[in-house]
């Protein structure tokens, strides 16, 4: 069920990035100066195997704070007695800070090493591939404040002087300009050597705003006649080099709306590019941020089931004729966000969705990394595992950064 109307999807598309969330349990996060207290030098060790994707992957999004405290030893713990055998860590998230000590000279230049998240990112690896846990990290490229800050000649500048905001007050850098994704690349590439097995860049795209805002905003490189499509396509071209190099998969994560529209809703995201360049493409198929009557539903976040199964069953119609298109692996909606508050009923009910179309991998999006382990089926085959899970159903881990 493809939906034409472009315009009409435009509200919906802006709630995808919304920074408003329900009520998860609350955050446990560390201070930034706790966790850069001691030195992380790059060790140059040879990196764990990188080893294949699992043939079916089923993951969860671990954010930077998550992934460097102690929380990351509990997750690993519910990964052990469940499915989960992927995790998406933040190495760059949308502050622009790194998770870890990078030598790319941009990050070294900017300051993105002042508030690293982990102390020892490389050990953190080597546990999770010991664990056999499938370790993904995701790059976000264009809503990079720090890097639009410290590149004023990189960055979406105001019509009327200093640098563009959107309604959130972040600056962005501009996506026409290749050095922007010349830097996600290298941070990629380091990723890999790091220990990681897969990256998965996200905001790969234009800002999400009105057009009465955007009308302020300039785009320093962009090309005559060139359409903001026009500029992820060329661009993904960049950081599918960079992973082609790297010898590593080529991920992106778009929004759910784009396996819909049958043209760009104002982002440059078209699904048909975004399958036709990378190896995995991530909708966020979220029910939360479909507008009421989508797809004829009366309000799609209290039907998941319905909209995942809707909006992939779109995303499957369009990628399978498409001579080697990507994977689809859906992201699904593991928060709350309005009512009614989600449940293990909510997210079981989108991954079978998925599942009854072919698409047995997922990942599991929540900003705080906060999840049931009855989300999830228990671990088919038994492991040991030496310490045993609290008493509490609950891992609790960070705070949310999306």
């Amino acid at each position: 069920m493809l939906l034409l109307a472009a315009l009409v999807l435009v509200p919906s598309v802006r709630s995808q990035a919304s920074g408003s969330w329900g009520d998860e349990l609350p955050a446990l996060g560390v201070r930034a100066s706790d966790a850069s207290r001691q030195s992380d030098a790059f060790i140059d060790w040879p990196a764990p195997p990188l080893g294949s994707p699992p043939e079916v992957v089923k993951g969860i999004y671990v954010n930077a704070w998550a992934f460097g405290d102690k929380r990351f030893f509990e997750l690993i713990r519910l990964a052990e007695a469940t499915e989960i055998n992927a995790f998406v860590i933040d190495i760059k998230d949308d502050t622009g800070y790194l998770t870890y000590t990078s030598r790319v000279p941009t990050a070294v230049d900017i300051g993105a090493n002042q508030r690293r998240r982990a102390r020892d990112t490389q050990e953190r690896l080597r546990l999770l591939h010991q664990k056999g846990i499938y370790p993904i990290a995701r790059i976000v490229v264009a809503k990079d404040p720090l890097l639009a800050a410290k590149r004023r000649a990189w960055a979406v500048s105001h019509r009327d002087g200093g640098l563009w905001r959107d309604r959130l007050d972040f600056a962005w850098v501009d996506a026409f300009n290749d050095s922007v994704w010349v830097y996600a690349g290298q941070l990629a590439e380091e990723a890999i050597r790091l220990g990681f097995s897969e990256v998965q860049f996200d905001y790969v795209r234009f800002p999400d705003e009105p057009k009465s805002r955007l009308a302020s905003a300039v785009f320093p490189a962009r090309r005559p006649d060139e359409t903001t499509q026009d500029g992820v396509v060329r661009n993904l071209q960049i950081l599918k080099q960079h992973m082609k190099r790297a010898g590593a998969p080529f991920t992106i994560a778009v929004f759910g709306m784009t396996a819909s529209a049958t043209a760009d809703v104002g982002v440059g995201q078209v699904w048909e590019d975004l399958v036709s360049s990378a190896d995995v493409v991530l909708p966020m198929v979220y029910p939360s941020h479909y507008y009421n009557t989508f797809y004829g539903i009366k309000r799609p976040n209290s039907e998941p089931y319905r909209v995942v199964r809707f909006a992939l069953t779109d995303a499957v119609e369009r990628t399978k004729d498409i001579e080697g298109a990507a994977e689809v692996r859906p992201y699904l909606q593991a928060f709350t966000l309005g009512k009614p508050r989600y449940t293990p009923f909510h997210i079981r009910e989108q991954i079978r969705a998925a599942e009854e179309l072919g698409l047995t991998s997922w990942i599991l999006w929540n900003p705080r990394a906060v999840y049931y382990r009855d989300y999830f089926l228990p671990k088919r085959i038994p492991q040991m595992v030496k310490e045993p899970l609290a008493d509490s159903t609950t891992v609790k881990a960070g705070m949310g950064l999306e």
